[in-house]
């Protein structure tokens, strides 16, 4: 039989996280918030060689004087292959822990209020070269909206799809409607979320 007290500690937990949620969407950290963001990695041969990456972020700026954005990325291979972003131009690359991260100068003055489309694209050589795949995207800023795009090639007909929440430890199996068929015979798979927590991890999987 489970006693009261054993109870009580996960309702609180829950309270806890909760409360903490709310007033971290109440500040609004950092310099901006997400409106929507976007990204797609499109696979380009059935082995895996060769893949591109984009994204697409919708950003409000939440300060004044903003004049330099901070990128990030990390993935298996060869990754930030001939590197591009619009507005701004990336001025440093610099790697901690698996992490490479690009600052980029937006060549303008952005004061709090304003808005932004941020778009960025770069290739990746040998990231996908084993029987399981993922894809992992980070939640650093308070975002309204995520989706995730992967387009597979029409050899390669990803089997089994998860997306998993790291920090909670929680692991769905994608439906069957997230992956369809597109025209040209690729398998496009696509994930979405609304109010996705801060600071969370999210990392797609996928078996093909």
């Amino acid at each position: 039989m489970v006693g009261p007290e054993q109870l009580i500690i996960p309702i609180l937990s829950d309270m806890y996280q909760w409360g903490k949620g709310q007033v971290q969407r109440l500040r609004k950290p950092g310099m901006y918030e997400v409106l929507n963001y976007e990204s797609t990695i499109e696979i380009l041969d059935p082995k895996g060689k060769q893949a591109i990456f984009s994204k697409v972020e919708e950003l409000k700026i939440l300060q004044d004087n903003v004049i330099a954005i901070q990128d990030q990325a990390w993935g298996d291979g060869k990754i930030l292959l001939d590197y591009q972003c619009t507005p701004g131009v990336p001025v440093d690359f610099y790697r901690s822990g698996h992490k490479t991260y690009i600052l980029i100068s937006l060549r303008d003055v952005k004061q709090k209020g304003n808005q932004a489309n941020f778009q960025v694209q770069w290739k990746i050589k040998n990231g996908f070269l084993k029987p399981m795949g993922y894809w992992a995207t980070d939640v650093n800023h308070y975002t309204q909206k995520i989706k995730v795009v992967i387009l597979f090639p029409k050899e390669r007909k990803p089997l089994k799809l998860v997306i998993v929440e790291t920090n909670r430890q929680k692991t769905k199996e994608l439906p069957k409607e997230s992956i369809t068929q597109l025209p040209d015979k690729r398998w496009q798979v696509t994930w979405e979320k609304r109010n996705p927590r801060l600071y969370e991890h999210y990392i797609l999987k996928w078996e093909w």
